[in-house]
């Protein structure tokens, strides 16, 4: 009889795949962000270290790696510079464009350009926003916050920022005001070079109430 007894893998933290990690934490929404640096300029990149942590206030976050080639990746030097940037949601028929604003083009050139993406106007943010994107948040920054290895290096600093402007292309706002997230396929980071989209989706019966069901 074949063994069907669960195997724990003990990993020591110090030589774990970091890949593992990745992998397990998933599906993982994409951040999007577009930013401008002091002079105007815009950025557009994708994070996958990147979530909602609070919908009252209304507080997105994401996380920024110290690259090789330069102290700090554009987009964290360009949120410090104007305390601003804007979520653009990757839907399934961006995912070409997302991806090619990963590549390590040239500081200083405009990834909507080098992926053949139209800007769109932002209202309290200088930052444009990705017209076709399904949803774009508006945020402001409120704090930053690095995060330091066991060897005092600070790898990694993590950026909350408020929402404070929304924009929803027309026909993905149902009556009632919710949002389709289905028609809208936002596209997720797995493991290595994965991705996914979430289809079908699926209801179960809420346990608590809340007093305004609205903010659920």
């Amino acid at each position: 009889m074949p063994n069907t007894e669960p195997v724990f893998v003990d990993i020591a933290l110090k030589a774990y795949k970091r890949g593992i990690l990745n992998a397990i934490i998933a599906p993982r929404p994409i951040g999007w962000m577009s930013t401008v640096d002091s002079e105007g300029n815009a950025n557009l990149a994708p994070y996958s270290y990147f979530n909602i942590m609070s919908n009252e206030p209304p507080i997105l976050a994401f996380s920024c790696n110290t690259p090789e080639d330069r102290t700090a990746k554009d987009t964290l030097k360009n949120v410090r510079e104007t305390g601003e940037f804007v979520f653009n949601l990757v839907s399934y028929d961006l995912v070409k464009e997302m991806n090619m604003t990963s590549a390590p083009i040239p500081a200083g050139m405009d990834e909507f350009e080098y992926a053949g993406l139209e800007k769109a106007n932002c209202i309290y943010v200088k930052a444009p926003r990705v017209a076709r994107s399904p949803a774009a948040l508006e945020c402001k920054v409120i704090e930053i916050v690095r995060l330091i290895d066991e060897t005092g290096n600070a790898n990694v600093n993590v950026t909350f920022g408020k929402v404070v402007g929304m924009h929803i292309q027309p026909g993905f706002l149902e009556e009632g005001g919710y949002f389709n997230t289905a028609l809208a396929q936002p596209v997720t980071r797995l493991g290595g070079a994965e991705y996914a989209i979430s289809q079908p989706s699926f209801e179960l019966q809420r346990q608590f109430t809340r007093a305004d069901e609205a903010t659920y």
